[in-house]
């Protein structure tokens, strides 16, 4: 049987976690799918480390792998690390915040077998997805990020900054140590490497939710990190 790793990177969760640990739970046995959850936490000062190691012993060392890290260390790393504690065949990357629904994995996981595809991409920008929580000027920034990259670097895939995605081990595995970005640059750069290395990308329309509990990640230095990671790319790749 396939085992699907998801990799979930952590800071600041206590809340959320236990809410996304048990959907997933709940979406992998009704789909009769196996898997293991591993959270890579970032020495996240409210306590999300003490609530992973309870979620553990709830549902085991065999579903649930943590990787503590000393500092907040970034997201690139943290997939690195996930990756290299996972036993899985497939890999998940996705957020703990809940703005990536579990319910989607088993549309990803029907692409992926169905189209033969790397990876699988889940999608805001083809119909059916969409985006539920943000007022018009985060819409804005983000269909302006998402225009922008797509004409600069044209990557064959509708959504460049979205980092909820299926992948296959291999192609994880091969583009991971290449991408250098950081922030929301990163998952646009998976992408421009999978085109070059000719891996196939599928996608599957999702809503994308704003958080419930705790404070979003993206403010003005983002944004300056990604469009520094947007015209890298475009005059490197």
């Amino acid at each position: 049987m396939v085992l699907y790793s998801v990799i979930l990177p952590t800071y600041n969760e206590r809340e959320n976690l236990p809410l996304i640990v048990y959907l997933l739970n709940k979406t992998f046995n009704e789909s009769k799918l196996s898997y293991e959850i591993v959270v890579v936490d970032d020495s996240s000062p409210d306590g999300t480390l003490a609530v992973a190691q309870s979620l553990q012993k709830a549902f085991g060392e065999e579903h649930i792998t943590i990787v503590s890290r000393k500092g907040k260390l970034g997201l690139g790393s943290a997939y690195s690390a996930g990756l290299a504690k996972s036993k899985g065949d497939r890999i998940i990357l996705m957020d703990a915040d809940l703005s990536h629904h579990p319910k989607f994995i088993p549309q990803m996981v029907e692409v992926m077998e169905r189209e033969k595809v790397d990876i699988v991409s889940g999608t805001r920008y083809r119909k059916g997805g969409g985006v539920a929580g943000w007022d018009w000027s985060r819409k804005l920034t983000s269909r302006g990020a998402n225009f922008l990259a797509t004409f600069l670097l044209n990557p064959g895939a509708s959504d460049l900054t979205g980092s909820f995605r299926l992948y296959e081990r291999s192609a994880i595995g091969k583009i991971l140590p290449k991408v250098r970005s950081t922030g929301y640059a990163f998952q646009m750069e998976i992408l421009v490497h999978a085109k070059k290395e000719g891996m196939k990308i599928g996608e599957v329309p999702i809503t994308f939710v704003d958080r419930i509990y705790g404070e979003s990640k993206l403010g003005a230095s983002e944004i300056v990190l990604y469009l520094k990671g947007l015209f890298f790319l475009f005059f490197t790749t």
